[in-house]
């Protein structure tokens, strides 16, 4: 689609199979005007409800039928539509078509999701996060499916449904729910060993995002590029966020599942809604086919990444979520996403978890939305679709004509296939041979050299954030023995780590060899990322009587640099201040929580009562607690005096407007104050 078209193509096709029942009058669904939709046909005022009432019989039985099964894993998800733009020409390194003009803007879906819990879990558990894009190109769908963490747990695809079983509640007593910290999930981690690197990531910060739109995305597989004359290059995908990664705390992701268990997907939607939408930026890493063994790895290993200091990935272009869904359950829910889907242009790679993937994910997209999911107006191309398959449950296609088989005669051989010089999907022809086999390849046996990589990259207040993650976790193992058995793990990463560890569980210090891996990343550590003030929520605790003209100056102040003040106060309504100002208030002390809030700025006012008070100080020692920046000016200063804080580090106290805003809005871009430990 060219820059001069306004319409989203897919938006456009979307809206085809919309409708608008706002005003209308209700029928059935095969169109029969109803005139009663409040009562059953009975026999009688109060008699038994008869069989022939076909409208109640329909109304019911869809209703029965109206949740298809739940994802087996990513079940718990939130999408967005927007479109991808290109930054120049990749045409010396792929044939695929939206990866040629810089003036096409790609439709996408990106579904956000958990890997563990189920679609009731809440969204600030430990866990890894699901960021799965579908490319609605001009040549077809093109799936990038994705995780917020570079690496996998797992090798081969035949050990995925053995991992799931480990990390998903216990069969025997159902629990715990989306939760990493118990005996099944340790014990498959302590007895699989390739699984060391991962478990390193999921117990830092990396597993509690602070958004869905500050994380990073990662292919995770080894794919390829090939272009158009026929030159293959292995190539990993990356999404970088435009606002940086950032995470919550423990204690905040704890606390955040009561307060708000929709938090990343309300994030999401009321931004979009307002105008702030996300953006990330697609960047590869590409290599050169006779660089494949040029490592101290596999680049076919999934649980393997590969150092961006040694293969620098390449911004290409920028993904934009512009639009909410109109309907969760129609869009999100029933979006089939694939590792399988590709274009010409990509391929795959002999990666055996991405090859076991390639088999399952189509099985469970027939098995949970039926076998024709693909004629869902949510996945269904932007390109026409002709070919021969048939009839299955829930067809919407109408297919004309007598012809449904390949080669014929009777329909002039038609739908044709296209050849290769004409833009048919050609596999890439890499040589294969070898005896059949199931082992593991001696390349991919080395499972801690990564893991002790993400160790030392590490800041040190991520090191300490990683050695309090596996302390709760196996802390709420009851198994001594897995407690053991994890620990041991640890040793063969850091012997730092695992004394640390073992010292809070009781167990033994391991007497195993570290790994000697001194090399470290700094494109691994959080502590290097963008920190900007856009976006951020400030909690602005307001009373009545403030000062009207500083307070709006510097509240307009926070706005213009793309902060996100909520005012709260003891009442939902309004707070008046002097200058004739009033502020609507969005939360009170009940309905909003410090939680909810990047950071905090304490005005006061002139008629404060206890519970005011009480609520203000209680707001500013959570806050501090989790060494968010807080603010104070007017009679907000006092409240911080009594608190004992006017000092520390990202504590704000200024009477001059002007040089308040700027100091808070550094403090906010900041976002955490760590020195506070």
């Amino acid at each position: 689609m060219k820059k001069d078209e306004d319409e989203n193509k897919k938006i456009k096709q979307l809206e085809s199979v919309s409708r608008d029942n706002y005003g209308k009058e209700m029928t059935a669904n095969e169109g029969v005007k109803i005139s009663d939709d409040e009562n059953s046909l009975q026999a009688g005022d109060r008699g038994p409800t008869l069989l022939e009432d076909f409208l109640m019989s329909e109304k019911v039985a869809h209703f029965d039928r109206e949740r298809i099964p739940e994802r087996v894993v990513h079940a718990r998800g939130f999408g967005a539509h927007g479109v991808f733009e290109l930054y120049e020409s990749q045409e010396e390194l792929t044939m695929a078509n939206f990866l040629q003009d810089p003036a096409v803007k790609t439709p996408v879906f990106v579904r956000f999701s958990q890997v563990v819990g189920s679609k009731g879990a809440n969204e600030t558990n430990r866990d890894v996060r699901g960021f799965a894009v579908k490319f609605y190109t001009e040549d077809g769908n093109f799936d990038l499916i994705g995780i917020n963490i570079p690496i996998f747990f797992i090798q081969d695809g035949i050990k995925f449904p053995d991992l799931i079983h480990a990390v998903k509640p216990e069969p025997h007593n159902a629990i715990p729910q989306g939760q990493t910290a118990h005996d099944t999930f340790w014990d498959f981690i302590a007895n699989n060993p390739e699984s060391a690197a991962n478990a390193m990531w999921i117990m830092s910060d990396r597993a509690i995002p602070r958004s869905f739109r500050m994380m990073e995305g990662f292919g995770v597989h080894t794919f390829r590029l090939v272009n158009k004359s026929g030159k293959s290059r292995f190539v990993k995908f990356h999404w970088k966020p435009k606002l940086g990664v950032h995470s919550l705390i423990w204690d905040e992701a704890q606390k955040l599942g009561g307060a708000d268990p929709d938090y990343h997907r309300r994030d999401l939607w009321e931004n979009i809604n307002a105008g702030n939408f996300p953006e990330f930026e697609l960047g590869i890493q590409v290599l050169e086919e006779d660089d494949e063994f040029k490592f101290d790895f596999d680049i076919l290993d999934a649980t393997k990444l590969w150092p961006e200091e040694d293969v620098p990935v390449k911004i290409i272009g920028k993904m934009t979520l512009n639009r909410n869904v109109e309907n969760v359950f129609a869009e999100t829910e029933q979006i089939a996403l694939h590792p399988g889907n590709i274009v010409r242009g990509i391929d795959f790679s002999n990666d055996p978890l991405l090859q076991g993937r390639l088999f399952s994910y189509t099985d469970a997209q027939m098995a949970r939305v039926g076998v024709n999911y693909q004629q869902l107006p949510i996945n269904r191309p932007i390109c026409p679709v002709h070919n021969n398959q048939r009839d299955g449950a829930s067809r919407y296609v109408i297919d004309k004509g007598k012809v449904a088989y390949h080669n014929n005669s009777l329909a002039n051989n038609s739908p044709n296939t296209v050849p290769g010089t004409k833009g048919g999907f050609v596999t890439y022809p890499s040589t294969v041979e070898g005896q059949k086999t199931r082992k593991t390849a001696p390349s991919f046996k080395d499972h801690f050299s990564q893991a002790r990589l993400f160790w030392n990259s590490m800041s040190s207040i991520e090191k300490s954030h990683i050695i309090h993650g596996f302390c709760f976790e196996l802390g709420k193992v009851k198994s001594v023995s897995v407690r053991q058995q994890a620990v041991n793990m640890l040793g063969r990463i850091s012997t730092e780590l695992a004394v640390l560890v073992a010292r809070e569980l009781e167990v033994d210090a391991p007497n195993v060899q570290e790994s000697q891996v001194r090399k470290s990343s700094a494109a691994l550590s959080m502590a290097n990322t963008k920190f900007l003030p856009n976006t951020l929520r400030v909690g602005v605790i307001v009373g009545e009587g403030f000062d009207g003209q500083s307070t709006q100056y510097i509240l307009d102040q926070l706005i213009q640099v793309g902060l996100q003040p909520v005012i709260i106060s003891a009442r939902i309504g309004t707070v008046k201040g002097n200058f004739g100002v009033e502020l609507k208030v969005d939360d009170s002390f009940l309905t909003g929580s410090s939680l909810l809030y990047d950071g905090l700025y304490i005005i006061g006012g002139r008629e404060e009562d206890d519970y005011t008070l009480f609520k203000t100080k209680t707001f500013v020692v959570e806050t501090y607690n989790h060494f968010k920046p807080i603010g104070a000016s007017q009679d907000g200063v006092a409240i911080l005096q009594s608190l004992g804080i006017i000092g520390a580090p990202g504590v704000i106290i200024e009477h001059n407007p002007t040089l308040f805003a700027n100091k808070f809005i550094d403090a906010m871009a900041k976002q955490r104050f760590w020195e506070r430990v």
